[in-house]
């Protein structure tokens, strides 16, 4: 089995590709956005158009910006909380030891 490490390093793990959220808001605001551009689309000129596009992949961009970041500082407080509970580990050794439960 290959490890995650290694698959992340040669591109075979992409979150950002896979993750779809099951929020069950998701899916009917992803339609409502849909049809909006619909009729944005019909009630603009193309060059009025063409611009509103702009703006929305201007807004994507700044939104994969943010969510990388969240991924980044989600990513570090997680290996944080491992170094945390490692760290302690003595702790819970003696604590099961003394007999106390945990």
């Amino acid at each position: 089995m290959e490890s995650i490490l290694s698959a992340l390093y040669r591109g075979q793990i992409q979150p950002d590709e896979t993750i779809v959220p099951s929020h069950p808001e998701y899916r009917p605001l992803g339609r409502q956005i849909g049809a909006m551009k619909e009729q944005w689309s019909s009630r603009l000129d193309e060059e009025m158009y063409r611009e509103l596009e702009e703006y929305f992949d201007l807004c994507d961009s700044m939104d994969s910006i943010h969510v990388e970041a969240a991924f980044i500082h989600g990513f570090k407080l997680g290996a944080n909380m491992i170094f945390e509970v490692m760290s302690r580990r003595e702790d819970l050794v003696s604590n099961a030891a003394s007999g106390l439960s945990l």
